[in-house]
């Protein structure tokens, strides 16, 4: 990781330590990052993601170097301290300037000024102790795995044979993946612009190309343009595998196109609801492919206009309807569709690389929860899709409740489905670091789950 430069350490600590209190008390890091500013912001992610990466084993060693939890701010700063002095790799600070600007952090802020010596005391005593102390919290899994405790249970109860490598990939940074528009060039094109800049990457899946090195996005050849969109390479596999049902029409469905397949042009217009549409990834794509005539839903209007301008950025135009999918009345004029994308809300657990205050801010009981909304959602969607048609349900969650039962489930209560592909659940890969977990031909993306089901 590299090291954030941009303004004095004791500076990002404290911006960290505020945003690691605030993701305590319950909001995401995209809320509390997209109100700093932008010369602190990209230093101040780096220092949060790492922390929240490490956070059960922060927390941990801090029940052990007091015998009374501070109070905040003094205990956010010194969790974020705490990650950054006990990362296992290559340390991003040296210790005398960790505590020096973890100090100078706490003396700068008047609600922490009178704990600066304790603060001190706690990281010193850490570093002397390091070893010792790190080989106690190891016993504990949460500290061990950084994440909770029922977290850790479900993965290991659900995925017996690969859990602790599901768990250990979602503790690493994620690839920057890119799915070109093949509507307006291709891959090869679009590779030859890259490779001209010096860029590096390699190619996958059927549209995917994957930097070695993230960049800002709008750095990237052809970005603003709309040549090409951030998408990690699992969720690439939404309008692929649904494109590919809509071509077959009765035939056998693979589950995913070759990886030198160009785009298909039906000779039939085919009406689509991308159910909960927002921010826009997997609306764009389908409309990619001449002659799809996509609906997108989102229940947000905010969200709804995010996918607005995915849509002019790329190119491509959708109708974009603020409303709720499982709300009918309030949207559908009952002329049914051909194909339905059901991206559910979930629990997210397949992407927690990427967003990995997820696991911290999920309860056990949102499981429950959210299967309920997935179960509406579906029961809705199957209402609007006309016979011979397909539906596509996915969500970005490894946990089974989520998916494999879901569909279990909705099965139970529509005799008049039947599954035409079935990926399953693709549990996060990350290749070339050691923690591959086979499941299909993707080398490196993110937890899923699809199921394609088609009306009889």
């Amino acid at each position: 990781m590299n090291k954030p430069q941009s303004l004095p350490l004791w500076q990002q600590l404290q911006a960290t330590q505020s945003c690691l209190q605030m993701v305590s008390q319950g909001t995401s890091t995209s809320q509390v990052l997209i109100e700093l500013s932008p010369e602190m912001r990209g230093g101040v992610q780096s220092l949060l993601f790492l922390t929240l990466r490490r956070l059960g084993t922060a927390r941990a060693l801090l029940k052990k170097l007091a015998n009374k939890a501070p109070k905040e701010p003094a205990h956010s700063l010194l969790c974020v301290s705490l990650a950054l002095a006990s990362a296992p790799d290559h340390p991003m600070y040296t210790e005398f300037t960790l505590v020096s600007q973890a100090v100078e952090a706490a003396k700068r802020d008047v609600l922490m000024q009178a704990q600066a010596p304790f603060i001190n005391a706690c990281l010193r005593r850490f570093f002397r102790e390091r070893e010792t102390l790190l080989s106690e919290v190891a016993q504990q899994p949460e500290a061990f795995w950084n994440y909770p405790k029922w977290w850790i249970n479900k993965v290991r109860e659900q995925y017996p044979k690969d859990w602790e490598t599901i768990l250990r990939v979602g503790n690493l940074a994620p690839p920057l993946t890119l799915r070109v528009n093949l509507s307006r060039i291709s891959r090869e094109d679009l590779s030859a612009q890259w490779a001209e800049r010096g860029l590096k990457f390699t190619p996958q899946g059927a549209q995917g190309l994957v930097l070695e090195q993230p960049i800002p996005v709008r750095e990237i050849p052809g970005f603003e343009a709309g040549l090409c969109t951030v998408q990690d390479a699992g969720a690439q596999l939404a309008a692929q595998i649904l494109v590919n049902a809509l071509r077959s029409r009765g035939k056998d469905i693979g589950s995913e196109p070759q990886a030198n397949e160009t785009l298909v042009t039906f000779n039939n217009r085919f009406k689509v609801l991308d159910a909960c549409a927002a921010p826009g990834g997997k609306t764009t794509h389908l409309l990619e492919f001449e002659g799809l005539e996509v609906t997108a839903l989102d229940v947000d209007e905010a969200r709804c206009e995010k996918v607005r301008e995915s849509c002019e950025r790329l190119g491509v135009k959708a109708q974009v309807v603020c409303a709720d999918a499982a709300d009918l009345n309030a949207w559908w004029s009952k002329e049914q569709f051909d194909a339905v994308l059901l991206d559910a809300p979930c629990t997210a657990s397949g992407i927690v690389r990427r967003h990995p205050d997820i696991r911290w801010l999920r309860r056990e009981s949102d499981v429950a929860q959210l299967g309920h909304l997935q179960n509406r959602l579906l029961d809705k969607s199957w209402e609007v899709l006309a016979k011979g048609g397909y539906l596509l349900y996915c969500t970005c969650s490894i946990f089974k409740q989520e998916g494999e039962l879901q569909i279990q489930s909705f099965l139970t209560r529509n005799t008049d489905a039947r599954i035409c592909a079935q990926p399953g659940h693709l549990q996060p890969t990350a290749s070339g670091k050691g923690t591959l977990v086979t499941d299909n031909d993707l080398n490196d993306h993110d937890g899923f789950f699809y199921s394609l089901l088609q009306k009889i």
